[in-house]
């Protein structure tokens, strides 16, 4: 039905394929694009009291198997 129109009518079916070219042409410049929208990424916050403990005995008892916990969690 429809093929039968346009075949009978080519310079209307030529100016549709225009109109539909000159829109997309105009929708490229006008609508806006984020290449890289702005989102904040999740964080954890995980904090360690170990009283009487140097910085060192936290860090290899507490906050290195933490941090390998959570680096695997998405």
């Amino acid at each position: 039905m429809f093929s039968k129109f346009f075949i009978e009518r080519p310079r209307f079916a030529v100016v549709i394929a225009i109109v539909m070219s000159l829109a997309g042409v105009i929708a490229l410049f006008t609508l806006p694009i984020a290449m890289y929208p702005e989102i904040t990424p999740p964080t954890v916050s995980v904090t360690a009291d170990y009283t009487g403990a140097s910085a060192e005995t936290v860090a290899n008892t507490v906050a290195i198997p933490i941090e390998k916990e959570i680096n695997g969690v998405d």
